[in-house]
Protein backbone atom coordinates (compact mmCIF):
# COMPACT_ATOMS: atom_id res chain seq x y z
CA UNK A 1 0.00 0.00 0.00
CA UNK A 2 1.41 3.39 -1.02
CA UNK A 3 2.42 5.74 1.78
CA UNK A 4 1.40 9.21 0.52
CA UNK A 5 2.70 10.97 3.64
CA UNK A 6 6.25 10.78 2.26
CA UNK A 7 7.42 12.36 -1.04
CA UNK A 8 7.17 9.83 -3.88
CA UNK A 9 7.72 9.82 -7.63
CA UNK A 10 5.37 8.58 -10.28
CA UNK A 11 6.12 5.33 -12.11
CA UNK A 12 9.38 5.25 -14.06
CA UNK A 13 7.21 4.66 -17.12
CA UNK A 14 6.38 8.36 -16.76
CA UNK A 15 9.64 9.08 -18.63
CA UNK A 16 8.13 7.44 -21.73
CA UNK A 17 4.89 9.41 -21.38
CA UNK A 18 6.65 12.77 -20.85
CA UNK A 19 9.07 12.08 -23.73
CA UNK A 20 6.25 11.07 -26.10
CA UNK A 21 4.08 14.06 -25.15
CA UNK A 22 6.92 16.60 -25.57
CA UNK A 23 8.02 15.00 -28.86
CA UNK A 24 4.54 15.20 -30.35
CA UNK A 25 4.16 18.76 -29.06
CA UNK A 26 7.47 19.83 -30.63
CA UNK A 27 6.87 18.25 -34.04
CA UNK A 28 3.29 19.58 -34.18
CA UNK A 29 4.65 23.07 -33.59
CA UNK A 30 7.39 22.86 -36.20
CA UNK A 31 5.87 20.27 -38.57
CA UNK A 32 5.50 22.60 -41.57
CA UNK A 33 9.04 23.98 -41.24
CA UNK A 34 10.59 20.52 -40.84
CA UNK A 35 8.69 19.03 -43.80
CA UNK A 36 9.46 22.02 -46.05
CA UNK A 37 13.15 21.89 -45.09
CA UNK A 38 13.30 18.12 -45.61
CA UNK A 39 11.69 18.30 -49.07
CA UNK A 40 14.02 21.13 -50.15
CA UNK A 41 17.10 19.25 -48.94
CA UNK A 42 16.03 16.02 -50.66
CA UNK A 43 15.39 17.84 -53.94
CA UNK A 44 18.55 19.94 -54.04
CA UNK A 45 20.68 17.69 -51.78
CA UNK A 46 21.28 20.68 -49.53
CA UNK A 47 19.68 23.79 -48.09
CA UNK A 48 22.34 26.42 -47.69
CA UNK A 49 25.07 24.42 -46.01
CA UNK A 50 22.66 21.83 -44.53
CA UNK A 51 22.87 18.31 -45.98
CA UNK A 52 20.41 15.42 -45.42
CA UNK A 53 22.89 13.83 -42.98
CA UNK A 54 23.09 17.05 -40.97
CA UNK A 55 19.27 17.26 -40.91
CA UNK A 56 18.98 13.69 -39.57
CA UNK A 57 21.66 14.39 -36.94
CA UNK A 58 19.80 17.56 -35.99
CA UNK A 59 16.54 15.64 -35.50
CA UNK A 60 18.37 13.02 -33.41
CA UNK A 61 19.89 15.81 -31.31
CA UNK A 62 16.44 17.26 -30.71
CA UNK A 63 15.09 13.85 -29.64
CA UNK A 64 18.02 13.32 -27.24
CA UNK A 65 17.42 16.78 -25.73
CA UNK A 66 13.71 16.03 -25.27
CA UNK A 67 14.63 12.71 -23.61
CA UNK A 68 17.04 14.42 -21.19
CA UNK A 69 14.34 16.96 -20.31
CA UNK A 70 11.86 14.11 -19.73
CA UNK A 71 14.29 12.36 -17.36
CA UNK A 72 14.92 15.58 -15.41
CA UNK A 73 11.19 16.26 -15.16
CA UNK A 74 10.63 12.74 -13.86
CA UNK A 75 13.42 12.96 -11.27
CA UNK A 76 12.31 16.36 -9.96
CA UNK A 77 8.58 15.50 -9.88
CA UNK A 78 7.64 14.41 -6.34
CA UNK A 79 4.35 14.64 -4.47
CA UNK A 80 2.91 13.80 -1.07
CA UNK A 81 -0.16 14.41 1.08
CA UNK A 82 -0.42 16.06 4.45
CA UNK A 83 -3.56 16.04 6.55
CA UNK A 84 -5.14 18.98 4.68
CA UNK A 85 -3.02 19.62 1.58
CA UNK A 86 -1.53 18.15 -1.59
CA UNK A 87 2.16 19.00 -2.04
CA UNK A 88 4.09 18.90 -5.31
CA UNK A 89 7.72 19.61 -6.14
CA UNK A 90 8.49 19.95 -9.86
CA UNK A 91 10.77 21.67 -12.36
CA UNK A 92 13.85 21.08 -14.47
CA UNK A 93 16.45 23.61 -13.31
CA UNK A 94 14.32 25.87 -11.15
CA UNK A 95 12.29 23.95 -8.57
CA UNK A 96 8.64 24.84 -8.03
CA UNK A 97 6.72 23.90 -4.91
CA UNK A 98 2.93 23.82 -5.19
CA UNK A 99 0.52 23.37 -2.30
CA UNK A 100 -3.19 22.81 -2.94
CA UNK A 101 -5.63 22.61 -0.01
CA UNK A 102 -7.77 19.51 -0.35
CA UNK A 103 -10.85 21.61 0.32
CA UNK A 104 -10.16 23.60 -2.87
CA UNK A 105 -9.90 20.57 -5.15
CA UNK A 106 -12.75 20.69 -7.66
CA UNK A 107 -12.27 17.33 -9.33
CA UNK A 108 -9.86 14.45 -9.66
CA UNK A 109 -10.16 12.29 -12.73
CA UNK A 110 -8.23 9.37 -14.13
CA UNK A 111 -7.34 9.22 -17.81
CA UNK A 112 -5.60 6.64 -19.98
CA UNK A 113 -4.58 7.43 -23.55
CA UNK A 114 -3.53 4.84 -26.11
CA UNK A 115 0.17 4.84 -25.12
CA UNK A 116 -0.72 4.59 -21.42
CA UNK A 117 -2.94 1.61 -22.21
CA UNK A 118 0.00 -0.12 -23.91
CA UNK A 119 2.40 0.36 -20.97
CA UNK A 120 -0.39 -0.16 -18.39
CA UNK A 121 -0.38 3.14 -16.50
CA UNK A 122 -2.92 5.93 -16.00
CA UNK A 123 -2.65 9.69 -15.50
CA UNK A 124 -4.30 11.60 -12.67
CA UNK A 125 -5.47 15.18 -13.12
CA UNK A 126 -6.21 17.34 -10.10
CA UNK A 127 -8.35 20.39 -10.81
CA UNK A 128 -9.33 23.44 -8.83
CA UNK A 129 -11.95 25.99 -9.84
CA UNK A 130 -10.84 29.28 -11.29
CA UNK A 131 -8.27 28.33 -13.94
CA UNK A 132 -8.56 27.25 -17.57
CA UNK A 133 -6.26 24.28 -17.29
CA UNK A 134 -5.56 21.48 -14.87
CA UNK A 135 -3.44 22.52 -11.89
CA UNK A 136 -1.64 19.19 -11.61
CA UNK A 137 -1.20 16.17 -13.85
CA UNK A 138 0.60 13.02 -12.73
CA UNK A 139 1.41 11.23 -15.99
CA UNK A 140 2.08 7.65 -14.91
CA UNK A 141 0.65 5.71 -11.95
CA UNK A 142 -0.60 2.17 -11.71
CA UNK A 143 -4.39 2.16 -11.47
CA UNK A 144 -4.71 0.95 -7.83
CA UNK A 145 -2.36 3.72 -6.67
CA UNK A 146 -4.28 6.29 -8.72
CA UNK A 147 -7.60 5.20 -7.22
CA UNK A 148 -6.17 5.31 -3.71
CA UNK A 149 -4.74 8.80 -4.30
CA UNK A 150 -8.11 9.98 -5.60
CA UNK A 151 -9.84 8.65 -2.50
CA UNK A 152 -7.37 10.36 -0.17
CA UNK A 153 -7.61 13.69 -1.99
CA UNK A 154 -11.33 13.75 -1.34
CA UNK A 155 -11.06 12.50 2.26
CA UNK A 156 -10.90 14.92 5.19
CA UNK A 157 -8.37 12.92 7.18
CA UNK A 158 -5.21 11.56 5.64
CA UNK A 159 -3.52 10.20 8.77
CA UNK A 160 -1.52 7.22 7.63
CA UNK A 161 -2.67 5.01 10.48
CA UNK A 162 -6.22 5.45 9.24
CA UNK A 163 -5.56 4.67 5.58
CA UNK A 164 -7.59 1.84 4.16
CA UNK A 165 -7.73 0.37 0.72
CA UNK A 166 -10.31 1.93 -1.64
CA UNK A 167 -13.76 0.43 -1.42
CA UNK A 168 -14.24 -2.00 -4.28
CA UNK A 169 -18.01 -2.12 -4.16
CA UNK A 170 -19.39 -1.15 -7.53
CA UNK A 171 -23.03 -0.60 -8.28
CA UNK A 172 -23.17 -0.21 -12.07
CA UNK A 173 -26.34 1.81 -12.55
CA UNK A 174 -26.09 2.10 -16.33
CA UNK A 175 -23.99 0.38 -18.98
CA UNK A 176 -24.47 1.27 -22.62
CA UNK A 177 -24.96 -1.48 -25.20
CA UNK A 178 -23.47 -1.39 -28.73
CA UNK A 179 -27.02 -1.25 -30.13
CA UNK A 180 -27.90 1.88 -28.15
CA UNK A 181 -24.58 3.50 -29.11
CA UNK A 182 -25.35 2.79 -32.77
CA UNK A 183 -28.81 4.35 -32.39
CA UNK A 184 -27.28 7.31 -30.55
CA UNK A 185 -24.84 7.94 -33.41
CA UNK A 186 -27.52 7.59 -36.10
CA UNK A 187 -30.02 9.87 -34.32
CA UNK A 188 -27.66 12.78 -33.65
CA UNK A 189 -27.95 16.22 -35.22
CA UNK A 190 -25.79 15.69 -38.32
CA UNK A 191 -25.94 19.27 -39.57
CA UNK A 192 -22.55 20.15 -38.06
CA UNK A 193 -20.96 17.00 -39.48
CA UNK A 194 -22.47 17.79 -42.87
CA UNK A 195 -20.99 21.32 -42.87
CA UNK A 196 -17.63 20.03 -41.59
CA UNK A 197 -17.32 17.41 -44.33
CA UNK A 198 -18.51 19.82 -47.05
CA UNK A 199 -15.97 22.43 -45.94
CA UNK A 200 -13.23 19.78 -45.81
CA UNK A 201 -13.99 18.59 -49.37
CA UNK A 202 -13.97 22.14 -50.78
CA UNK A 203 -10.78 22.91 -48.87
CA UNK A 204 -9.17 19.72 -50.17
CA UNK A 205 -10.14 20.61 -53.73
CA UNK A 206 -8.67 24.12 -53.37
CA UNK A 207 -5.48 22.71 -51.87
CA UNK A 208 -4.92 20.22 -54.68
CA UNK A 209 -6.33 22.30 -57.55
CA UNK A 210 -2.87 22.85 -58.98
CA UNK A 211 -2.18 19.10 -58.98
CA UNK A 212 -5.50 18.48 -60.74
CA UNK A 213 -4.46 20.92 -63.44
CA UNK A 214 -1.12 19.16 -63.87
CA UNK A 215 -2.93 15.84 -64.27
CA UNK A 216 -5.49 17.53 -66.56
CA UNK A 217 -8.28 16.25 -64.30
CA UNK A 218 -9.77 19.74 -63.92
CA UNK A 219 -10.78 19.70 -67.62
CA UNK A 220 -12.49 16.33 -67.16
CA UNK A 221 -14.35 17.69 -64.11
CA UNK A 222 -15.45 20.81 -66.03
CA UNK A 223 -16.59 18.66 -68.99
CA UNK A 224 -18.58 16.47 -66.62
CA UNK A 225 -20.24 19.48 -65.00
CA UNK A 226 -21.03 21.09 -68.35
CA UNK A 227 -22.41 17.83 -69.66
CA UNK A 228 -24.68 17.42 -66.64
CA UNK A 229 -25.84 21.05 -66.90
CA UNK A 230 -27.40 20.30 -70.28
CA UNK A 231 -30.62 19.37 -68.54
CA UNK A 232 -32.03 20.48 -65.22
CA UNK A 233 -33.03 16.90 -64.44
CA UNK A 234 -29.45 15.65 -64.75
CA UNK A 235 -28.23 18.54 -62.62
CA UNK A 236 -30.78 17.76 -59.92
CA UNK A 237 -29.84 14.08 -59.98
CA UNK A 238 -26.13 14.92 -59.74
CA UNK A 239 -26.67 17.29 -56.82
CA UNK A 240 -28.95 14.79 -55.10
CA UNK A 241 -26.30 12.06 -55.39
CA UNK A 242 -23.65 14.40 -53.97
CA UNK A 243 -25.89 15.41 -51.05
CA UNK A 244 -26.85 11.80 -50.30
CA UNK A 245 -23.17 10.75 -50.28
CA UNK A 246 -22.24 13.59 -47.93
CA UNK A 247 -25.17 12.72 -45.63
CA UNK A 248 -24.10 9.06 -45.55
CA UNK A 249 -20.52 10.09 -44.74
CA UNK A 250 -21.89 12.38 -42.00
CA UNK A 251 -23.85 9.46 -40.52
CA UNK A 252 -20.78 7.23 -40.59
CA UNK A 253 -18.64 10.00 -39.05
CA UNK A 254 -21.13 10.51 -36.20
CA UNK A 255 -21.45 6.79 -35.48
CA UNK A 256 -17.67 6.25 -35.38
CA UNK A 257 -17.15 9.33 -33.20
CA UNK A 258 -19.91 8.21 -30.81
CA UNK A 259 -18.36 4.73 -30.45
CA UNK A 260 -14.83 6.07 -29.89
CA UNK A 261 -15.85 8.60 -27.23
CA UNK A 262 -18.45 6.47 -25.41
CA UNK A 263 -16.95 2.99 -25.79
CA UNK A 264 -17.79 0.83 -22.73
CA UNK A 265 -19.67 3.75 -21.16
CA UNK A 266 -20.84 2.90 -17.66
CA UNK A 267 -22.29 4.93 -14.82
CA UNK A 268 -21.32 3.63 -11.38
CA UNK A 269 -23.42 4.76 -8.43
CA UNK A 270 -21.77 5.32 -5.06
CA UNK A 271 -23.35 6.49 -1.85
CA UNK A 272 -22.72 10.20 -2.48
CA UNK A 273 -21.21 10.37 -5.94
CA UNK A 274 -21.71 9.12 -9.48
CA UNK A 275 -18.74 7.81 -11.46
CA UNK A 276 -18.45 7.88 -15.27
CA UNK A 277 -16.12 5.50 -17.12
CA UNK A 278 -15.80 5.51 -20.91
CA UNK A 279 -13.51 5.83 -23.94
CA UNK A 280 -11.67 3.67 -26.47
CA UNK A 281 -8.36 5.37 -27.31
CA UNK A 282 -8.65 7.82 -24.41
CA UNK A 283 -10.21 6.14 -21.38
CA UNK A 284 -11.50 8.45 -18.66
CA UNK A 285 -12.81 7.85 -15.18
CA UNK A 286 -14.34 10.78 -13.35
CA UNK A 287 -16.68 11.41 -10.45
CA UNK A 288 -19.69 13.67 -10.16
CA UNK A 289 -20.29 15.16 -6.74
CA UNK A 290 -23.67 16.93 -6.29
CA UNK A 291 -22.16 19.81 -4.31
CA UNK A 292 -19.78 20.65 -7.19
CA UNK A 293 -22.37 20.54 -9.97
CA UNK A 294 -23.31 23.94 -11.41
CA UNK A 295 -25.63 23.08 -14.32
CA UNK A 296 -27.32 20.07 -15.88
CA UNK A 297 -28.11 20.03 -19.59
CA UNK A 298 -30.56 17.49 -21.02
CA UNK A 299 -30.54 16.97 -24.80
CA UNK A 300 -32.81 14.94 -27.06
CA UNK A 301 -34.71 15.26 -30.36
CA UNK A 302 -37.76 13.72 -31.98
CA UNK A 303 -35.88 10.71 -33.33
CA UNK A 304 -34.12 10.13 -30.01
CA UNK A 305 -37.39 10.44 -28.10
CA UNK A 306 -38.94 7.80 -30.36
CA UNK A 307 -35.94 5.52 -29.70
CA UNK A 308 -35.93 6.33 -25.96
CA UNK A 309 -32.56 8.13 -26.00
CA UNK A 310 -31.59 11.09 -23.81
CA UNK A 311 -28.22 12.73 -23.07
CA UNK A 312 -27.24 14.29 -19.76
CA UNK A 313 -24.35 16.75 -19.69
CA UNK A 314 -23.00 17.84 -16.31
CA UNK A 315 -21.34 21.24 -15.98
CA UNK A 316 -18.94 21.83 -13.12
CA UNK A 317 -16.65 24.72 -12.25
CA UNK A 318 -14.09 23.06 -14.47
CA UNK A 319 -10.55 24.18 -15.14
CA UNK A 320 -10.05 22.00 -18.19
CA UNK A 321 -12.47 23.02 -20.94
CA UNK A 322 -11.68 19.92 -23.04
CA UNK A 323 -12.40 17.60 -20.17
CA UNK A 324 -15.82 19.21 -19.71
CA UNK A 325 -16.98 17.31 -22.80
CA UNK A 326 -16.40 14.00 -21.02
CA UNK A 327 -19.04 14.84 -18.40
CA UNK A 328 -21.70 13.64 -20.81
CA UNK A 329 -23.83 10.50 -20.46
CA UNK A 330 -25.56 9.39 -23.65
CA UNK A 331 -28.25 6.86 -24.60
CA UNK A 332 -30.15 7.12 -21.30
CA UNK A 333 -33.73 5.97 -21.02
CA UNK A 334 -36.22 8.48 -19.59
CA UNK A 335 -36.44 6.68 -16.22
CA UNK A 336 -32.64 6.52 -15.94
CA UNK A 337 -32.37 10.20 -16.82
CA UNK A 338 -34.90 11.20 -14.14
CA UNK A 339 -33.16 9.04 -11.55
CA UNK A 340 -29.76 10.63 -12.21
CA UNK A 341 -31.20 14.15 -12.14
CA UNK A 342 -32.89 13.38 -8.83
CA UNK A 343 -29.62 12.07 -7.39
CA UNK A 344 -27.55 15.02 -8.61
CA UNK A 345 -30.20 17.71 -7.98
CA UNK A 346 -32.25 16.82 -4.93
CA UNK A 347 -36.01 17.50 -5.13
CA UNK A 348 -36.03 18.66 -8.75
CA UNK A 349 -39.05 17.98 -10.97
CA UNK A 350 -39.41 19.18 -14.55
CA UNK A 351 -42.78 20.87 -13.95
CA UNK A 352 -41.59 23.06 -11.07
CA UNK A 353 -42.53 26.71 -11.53
CA UNK A 354 -44.95 28.32 -13.94
CA UNK A 355 -44.07 27.87 -17.61
CA UNK A 356 -43.40 31.14 -19.48
CA UNK A 357 -42.28 31.88 -23.05
CA UNK A 358 -40.27 34.65 -24.71
CA UNK A 359 -41.99 37.56 -26.41
CA UNK A 360 -43.00 36.95 -30.06
CA UNK A 361 -40.24 39.40 -30.95
CA UNK A 362 -38.07 36.29 -30.66
CA UNK A 363 -39.69 34.91 -33.82
CA UNK A 364 -38.95 38.11 -35.72
CA UNK A 365 -35.27 37.98 -34.76
CA UNK A 366 -35.06 34.30 -35.74
CA UNK A 367 -36.69 35.10 -39.10
CA UNK A 368 -34.20 37.92 -39.76
CA UNK A 369 -31.26 35.63 -38.90
CA UNK A 370 -32.45 32.87 -41.24
CA UNK A 371 -33.22 35.42 -43.98
CA UNK A 372 -29.65 36.72 -43.77
CA UNK A 373 -28.38 33.15 -44.04
CA UNK A 374 -30.55 32.54 -47.13
CA UNK A 375 -29.31 35.71 -48.83
CA UNK A 376 -25.67 34.72 -48.27
CA UNK A 377 -26.28 31.11 -49.35
CA UNK A 378 -28.08 32.23 -52.53
CA UNK A 379 -25.36 34.75 -53.33
CA UNK A 380 -22.61 32.12 -53.03
CA UNK A 381 -24.62 29.58 -55.07
CA UNK A 382 -25.31 32.06 -57.90
CA UNK A 383 -21.67 33.19 -57.93
CA UNK A 384 -20.46 29.59 -58.18
CA UNK A 385 -23.08 27.92 -60.38
CA UNK A 386 -25.29 30.66 -61.85
CA UNK A 387 -29.05 31.29 -61.62
CA UNK A 388 -29.77 27.62 -62.22
CA UNK A 389 -29.09 26.97 -58.50
CA UNK A 390 -32.07 29.11 -57.39
CA UNK A 391 -34.13 25.91 -57.36
CA UNK A 392 -32.48 25.10 -54.01
CA UNK A 393 -34.78 27.68 -52.39
CA UNK A 394 -37.68 25.24 -52.83
CA UNK A 395 -35.88 23.24 -50.13
CA UNK A 396 -34.36 26.08 -48.08
CA UNK A 397 -37.45 28.27 -47.65
CA UNK A 398 -39.72 25.59 -46.08
CA UNK A 399 -36.82 24.58 -43.81
CA UNK A 400 -36.36 28.23 -42.81
CA UNK A 401 -40.04 28.50 -41.87
CA UNK A 402 -39.77 25.32 -39.77
CA UNK A 403 -36.61 26.69 -38.14
CA UNK A 404 -38.39 29.85 -36.95
CA UNK A 405 -41.44 27.87 -35.80
CA UNK A 406 -39.52 25.29 -33.73
CA UNK A 407 -37.06 27.83 -32.32
CA UNK A 408 -39.98 29.70 -30.74
CA UNK A 409 -41.99 26.60 -29.83
CA UNK A 410 -39.10 25.03 -27.88
CA UNK A 411 -38.11 28.24 -26.09
CA UNK A 412 -39.45 28.51 -22.52
CA UNK A 413 -38.38 29.08 -18.94
CA UNK A 414 -39.52 28.11 -15.45
CA UNK A 415 -38.48 29.62 -12.12
CA UNK A 416 -39.24 27.79 -8.88
CA UNK A 417 -38.06 28.29 -5.30
CA UNK A 418 -34.76 26.46 -5.91
CA UNK A 419 -34.29 26.00 -9.66
CA UNK A 420 -34.23 27.82 -12.99
CA UNK A 421 -35.11 25.71 -16.04
CA UNK A 422 -34.56 27.08 -19.56
CA UNK A 423 -35.58 25.25 -22.73
CA UNK A 424 -34.31 25.91 -26.26
CA UNK A 425 -33.43 24.25 -29.54
CA UNK A 426 -34.48 23.73 -33.15
CA UNK A 427 -33.50 20.22 -34.24
CA UNK A 428 -32.36 19.16 -30.78
CA UNK A 429 -34.35 19.98 -27.66
CA UNK A 430 -32.08 21.34 -24.92
CA UNK A 431 -33.05 21.85 -21.27
CA UNK A 432 -30.71 23.78 -18.96
CA UNK A 433 -31.21 23.29 -15.23
CA UNK A 434 -29.42 25.30 -12.56
CA UNK A 435 -29.78 25.73 -8.83
CA UNK A 436 -30.57 29.27 -7.77
CA UNK A 437 -28.18 29.32 -4.79
CA UNK A 438 -25.27 28.58 -7.19
CA UNK A 439 -25.90 31.62 -9.39
CA UNK A 440 -22.82 33.85 -9.58
CA UNK A 441 -24.30 36.81 -11.46
CA UNK A 442 -27.44 38.03 -13.24
CA UNK A 443 -27.33 40.60 -16.04
CA UNK A 444 -30.00 42.34 -18.12
CA UNK A 445 -29.02 42.85 -21.79
CA UNK A 446 -30.87 45.20 -24.10
CA UNK A 447 -29.90 46.30 -27.63
CA UNK A 448 -30.79 49.63 -29.22
CA UNK A 449 -33.41 47.79 -31.28
CA UNK A 450 -34.99 46.22 -28.20
CA UNK A 451 -35.27 49.43 -26.16
CA UNK A 452 -38.18 51.00 -28.11
CA UNK A 453 -40.14 47.75 -27.69
CA UNK A 454 -39.21 47.33 -24.00
CA UNK A 455 -37.69 43.93 -24.73
CA UNK A 456 -34.63 42.54 -22.93
CA UNK A 457 -32.70 39.30 -22.39
CA UNK A 458 -31.59 37.98 -19.00
CA UNK A 459 -28.15 36.34 -18.72
CA UNK A 460 -27.73 34.04 -15.70
CA UNK A 461 -24.19 32.89 -14.92
CA UNK A 462 -22.86 30.11 -12.72
CA UNK A 463 -19.24 29.08 -12.17
CA UNK A 464 -19.40 26.76 -15.19
CA UNK A 465 -21.47 28.53 -17.87
CA UNK A 466 -24.00 31.25 -18.68
CA UNK A 467 -27.56 30.67 -19.85
CA UNK A 468 -29.95 33.20 -21.33
CA UNK A 469 -33.68 33.82 -21.04
CA UNK A 470 -34.12 35.55 -24.42
CA UNK A 471 -36.42 38.36 -25.50
CA UNK A 472 -38.80 38.85 -22.60
CA UNK A 473 -40.46 42.11 -21.56
CA UNK A 474 -38.14 44.44 -19.69
CA UNK A 475 -40.56 44.51 -16.77
CA UNK A 476 -40.41 40.71 -16.47
CA UNK A 477 -36.61 40.81 -16.81
CA UNK A 478 -36.32 43.29 -13.93
CA UNK A 479 -38.72 41.23 -11.77
CA UNK A 480 -36.76 38.00 -12.38
CA UNK A 481 -33.46 39.85 -11.85
CA UNK A 482 -34.58 41.12 -8.43
CA UNK A 483 -36.10 37.78 -7.45
CA UNK A 484 -32.99 35.76 -8.27
CA UNK A 485 -30.62 38.18 -6.53
CA UNK A 486 -32.86 38.17 -3.45
CA UNK A 487 -32.92 34.37 -3.36
CA UNK A 488 -29.14 34.13 -3.80
CA UNK A 489 -28.46 36.65 -1.03
CA UNK A 490 -31.05 35.30 1.39
CA UNK A 491 -30.02 31.63 1.17
CA UNK A 492 -27.19 30.59 3.46
CA UNK A 493 -25.92 27.84 1.16
CA UNK A 494 -22.49 27.36 -0.41
CA UNK A 495 -22.20 27.35 -4.23
CA UNK A 496 -19.74 24.42 -3.98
Amino acid sequence: MTDFSKPIRQSSKGIIIIFAFNTVKFFKKFFVILVASGVSILKSKSLGNITPTMLILGVLGILITILVIAILKYLNFKFHLSEDDFHLASGIINRDNTIIPKSKIQNVYIKQNFLQQIINVVSVKIETAGDKKSEIEISALDKPTALLLKEKLFSKNILENEIKEPVNERDVFFSVSPKRLLLEGLSQNHFKSFLLITTFVFGLYSEFESYLKELKLDKQIDDFVNQEESTILNLLITNAIIVINVVLISLLFSVIKTFIINFNLEVVEHQKTVEINKGLFNKVSLSLTPSRIQNLVVTTNRVKQYLGLHSLSVKQAMVDAKQQKNFNIVALEKEQLNYLIDKLLLNYTEDQGELAKPNRYYMRISALEILLFLIIANGLSIAAFGLVMLWINTVFVPLAVLYVYFAYKKAYYRISDDFVTIGSGVIDTTTNILQIHKIQSVKIKQTIFQKPKSIASLVISTASKSVTIPYISKQDAISIYNLLLYKVESQDRDWM
